[in-house]
């Protein structure tokens, strides 16, 4: 793994620090020199239109030397909060002092994000194709080729992510929080929730994390839509992570925010019958055991009601927004915490916090003005 340490050392014979100079890094055939930033178009193949399928990549190098961040979203084609946290991040100015290595990959997956589609035209999920293979299929060679020639450079990682169609999520990180390296950086994100989630086998965390490299998922909203929330929420999210690691400067010291909430455990509560679905309860409020009213699933008519209570009191962290739904279906994600009533507090002071803060590009910041 590239050297992550501190970009500057003593030199006991001079008088101020001596400062270590950035390498130049190659993506694909371009090499990026210390002080450069240049965009790389990684070609992943051809498709049967005999176009070509790109996987474009900005890499920002710092001329001083320090850590290498890897930021990425769209590995699921239809998840597009974090597309737009990548091009606001890159808007940045203080980014002109980055010390170390940004990698920027706003749209891994180019062929899901233009058909609006989670998958690959082999409809393989290109989040369960790690560590991929150069002469696999379509998703196992792109996955191949983000693994050697991305991830494998880097020190540190964010994988920027949403619900999926028809479902939200509160913004939340899921990391291995036993790893006080990664604990350290979903603590600085400051997303309102966490959870220390089990690694799934063939994604891009389980292999960054065989590779000893620390790294986030970030999910919030739904996927195929804005949230504004979440949007600022990432942004925020990466440049706290950036200080921590010292390839910002942390500025001017801000008031103690509150830390995000661990959860403890989990779970989905399903539809107990086919129907109309109504949800009576937001993201982010705090449900009791078998006592507040979640949501209704009826039949057309009314004339059959099915009301849904938690098994378990916890904080609302995702729920489904289709009204049609079938037996068995998750409708709500229930998250579960030591102290409901602090997790609860964070939450509500989650959204305060971000409108206070100056500093976050905000999506009018690039409408002119009339």
């Amino acid at each position: 793994m590239p050297q992550s340490t501190a970009t500057i050392l003593k030199d006991p014979l001079a008088k101020k620090p001596r400062i270590l100079r950035n390498k130049a890094i190659t993506i694909g055939d371009q090499v990026i020199l210390p002080g450069e930033r240049k965009t790389v178009d990684l070609e992943v193949g051809k498709l049967y239109t005999h176009g070509e399928l790109n996987m474009p990549v900005q890499v920002i190098n710092g001329k001083q030397k320090g850590p290498v961040l890897f930021v990425c979203a769209a590995i699921h084609g239809d998840e597009l909060n974090g597309v737009e946290i990548i091009r606001r991040l890159l808007k940045v100015k203080s980014l002109s002092r980055l010390k170390g290595t940004l990698i920027a990959v706003p749209i891994a997956n180019l062929y899901g994000f233009i058909n609006q589609s989670r998958y690959l035209p082999d409809r393989r999920d290109l989040n369960r194709s790690f560590p991929g293979s150069p002469s696999g299929s379509l998703a196992s060679r792109m996955a191949y080729l983000f693994l050697n020639e991305i991830v494998k450079q880097c020190t540190h990682g964010i994988d920027l992510h949403t619900g999926a169609i028809n479902r939200t999520n509160l913004p939340q990180i899921r990391a291995n929080l036993d790893d006080d390296e990664t604990l350290a950086m979903a603590t600085a994100f400051g997303a309102p929730l966490m959870m220390n989630a089990q690694l799934r086998a063939g994604s891009l965390r389980a292999s960054a994390v065989k590779r000893n490299i620390p790294i986030l998922l970030y999910e919030a909203g739904e996927a195929l839509r804005f949230d504004e929330l979440a949007i600022r929420a990432g942004v925020n999210g990466i440049l706290n992570v950036m200080k921590l690691l010292e390839m910002l400067p942390k500025g001017r010291q801000k008031s103690a925010r509150l830390k995000p909430a661990i959860a403890k455990a989990s779970y989905w509560v399903r539809a107990p019958h086919s129907g109309i679905f109504r949800s009576v309860v937001k993201d982010g409020e705090r449900v009791q055991k078998n006592t507040t009213l979640l949501g209704v699933v009826s039949d057309p008519f009314g004339e059959a009601e099915f009301e849904i209570y938690p098994p378990y009191s916890g904080i609302v962290v995702g729920q489904m927004v289709m009204p049609l739904v079938n037996e068995g279906e998750a409708l709500f994600h229930i998250a579960q915490f030591a102290r409901t009533d602090i997790a609860e507090e964070r939450v509500g002071t989650f959204a305060e916090e971000l409108q206070m803060d100056d500093n976050l590009p905000y999506d009018s910041d690039d409408i002119p003005s009339v």
